[in-house]
């Protein structure tokens, strides 16, 4: 059984879903320490001024030092971000050959008013995977499985627990896995392997590190192609 662990983030890449489709079950690694630079709350869009970050406010003051987990930060809801990144999205994709069709979907979640980012992102995450047409893949949230441990191991308990044979990360993970773990636990290690065909974009020139919205709107039914099928 094939396994991806991966921290939520907002509205991220094609990276992200590609390794979504490879896994039969994807967990959402929503306990570990939330990371203040990373991609949990933000992610690039492209716009005809160029790149614009898209990021939500969050309350993260002291988050470093209280270890605090990812699925307790919550939202700051002083300013309606969400509008505005709706509003954003809209005038610049509205010209966009599939936007009309993704549009009630992104509209239904920018009216959501909810406490905690990790449930926005896992749920917009899993939402857009279903509109690429990843069916299989079972999803479930690291904090569900009340699994002890740290680094190495605890990724091990957790494999375990879910009877995993096959583990799936990102190249940079090589850094830091202990490898000899996974193979005294028989659970083999996949690197992903990050080589995307270019597809249609606005506003060149073209860019491949920005958000799923950009692939999806651009591509609409064909977006998978440009993930896995054509690799």
């Amino acid at each position: 059984m094939k396994c991806v662990i991966l921290q939520p983030s907002y509205i991220p890449w094609r990276g992200y879903f590609h390794q979504i489709a490879k896994a039969d079950v994807f967990v959402f690694y929503d306990d570990v320490q939330y990371d203040r630079r990373g991609w949990r709350n933000r992610n690039r869009l492209k716009t005809p001024h160029g790149v614009r970050w898209l990021t939500i406010p969050v309350h993260s003051k002291g988050c470093q030092i209280e270890h605090t987990p990812i699925n307790q930060i919550r939202i700051a809801w002083e300013r309606p971000w969400n509008e505005e990144h709706w509003k954003t999205i809209k005038s610049s994709y509205s010209k966009a050959p599939y936007f009309e069709h993704y549009a009630p979907l992104l509209e239904q979640f920018y009216q959501r008013h909810d406490e905690y980012l990790a449930d926005f992102c896992i749920d917009l995450t899993i939402a857009l995977a279903k509109e690429l047409g990843i069916t299989k893949t079972r999803f479930i949230r690291s904090s569900a499985l009340k699994v002890d441990g740290t680094k190495t191991d605890r990724l091990l308990n957790i494999l375990r627990l879910l009877k995993a044979t096959h583990y799936i990360t990102g190249p940079a993970a090589q850094n830091y896995l202990e490898e000899e773990k996974f193979r005294q636990a028989s659970i083999s290690l996949e690197y992903m392997h990050y080589d995307y065909p270019e597809y249609p974009q606005l506003y060149p020139p073209y860019d491949p590190q920005v958000s799923i919205l950009d692939l999806l709107v651009m591509t609409g039914q064909k977006a998978l192609d440009y993930i896995i099928r054509n690799k």
